[in-house]
């Protein structure tokens, strides 16, 4: 399309030039060049038609590999759990267990491709109710390791342990619904608030709902909303805030009642005030609970139980801001680059 569009601009370019050197000369008339710019104009269409149909099938063919890359992808292979996850109130059964959120992470390695390997050697012990803090650079592993917790891969080498078992011993749909997750990008559906709220537990009832969102600070803003909790969120969601999305995501994950949680950095693209409702929703969802926080703002994991500093697939430094602060290594340069100006 480019080089079309490159020879069809120089032809007319050419004629006029040329048409005014033979006009000057009276061999030529004004008539005479618009006519002939009107035939390389009729010239030029067909082949820029040609040119357009190109570029459409160059995508076609791009989108097609794609296709065929994800359907000759091997299919996940039959589960075989040796183990039940047993839900809160009933009664545990042979085979069966109740998460309560012990993780270990014994010598993990894995990487999407054999032959580059993204985490290397990763292990790391958690106990009920603890906040870790993943902390690193784009690329070290971060979202890598919540992936693998959640068996959306499985590791090369290495095993997760939750309460002692191995999470392959697992059903993925058993082992996955034992997570809460608050994410970055806030996903809402083209309905109300109170069902927006529910999709963390379908059966919930309406008193659960508006107990949930109270928590997470959801209630205030809705009471001052036309239509309160019925209030329908339209498909572009532009009419509540970046921050009352992210309210809304905590509340979901509260209802859900998840024994692990996994949070993603959700207050930064919000503004301060925003971002001390949201801590103050996240502080009421993490308590009592194990929490995994990957951050990107450090100032947000001060209060963490133990933070882990990952570069490229290794955790270089691990412990609390106060000790990791003292020891003046890896973490400390990330929260100073953050909070500190750099005089050259």
């Amino acid at each position: 399309m480019p080089i079309s569009f490159f020879f069809g601009n120089l032809g007319y370019i050419l004629i006029t030039v040329i048409g005014a050197f033979l006009c000057i000369k009276g061999n030529f008339t004004v008539g005479s060049i618009q006519s002939f710019i009107q035939y390389i104009r009729n010239f030029n269409q067909p082949i820029t038609q040609v040119a357009n149909l190109t570029n459409m099938l160059q995508s076609t063919i791009a989108a097609a590999e794609r296709v065929f890359e994800f359907l000759e992808e091997t299919e996940e292979p039959a589960e075989h759990p040796s183990m039940k996850v047993c839900r809160k109130g009933e009664v545990p059964a042979d085979g069966s267990v109740e998460i309560k959120g012990d993780v270990r992470f014994e010598n993990i390695r894995f990487g999407y491709n054999k032959e580059e390997v993204v985490i290397k050697n990763f292990s790391a012990d958690v106990k009920v109710g603890q906040n870790i803090a993943i902390v690193g650079p784009t690329g070290a592993g971060k979202t890598t390791l919540v992936k693998l917790l959640m068996r959306f891969y499985d590791l090369d080498a290495g095993a997760i342990l939750v309460d002692g078992h191995n999470i392959t011993e697992f059903a993925r749909r058993d082992i996955r619904s034992e997570f809460g997750m608050v994410l970055q990008d806030a996903w809402l559906s083209n309905t109300t608030i109170m069902e927006n709220i529910r999709y963390g537990k379908p059966d919930a009832s309406d008193e659960q709902v508006i107990k949930a969102a109270k928590a997470a600070q959801v209630d205030r803003f809705v009471q001052v909303l036309p239509e309160g909790y019925s209030t329908e969120i339209n498909e572009e969601t532009t009419n509540i805030s970046q921050g009352q999305k992210q309210l809304i995501t905590i509340a979901r994950a509260i209802l859900s009642n998840a024994k692990i949680l996994i949070l993603d950095e959700a207050t930064s693209s919000v503004d301060t005030r925003t971002e001390i409702l949201i801590q103050k929703a996240m502080s009421a969802l993490m308590k009592g609970r194990t929490s995994f926080i990957i951050a990107h703002r450090l100032s947000t994991i001060r209060n963490a139980d133990l933070i882990l500093c990952l570069d490229e697939g290794d955790i270089v430094e691990q412990g609390t801001h106060d000790q990791l602060m003292d020891r003046n290594g890896y973490y400390a340069s990330l929260y100073r680059s953050q909070f500190e100006d750099v005089s050259a």
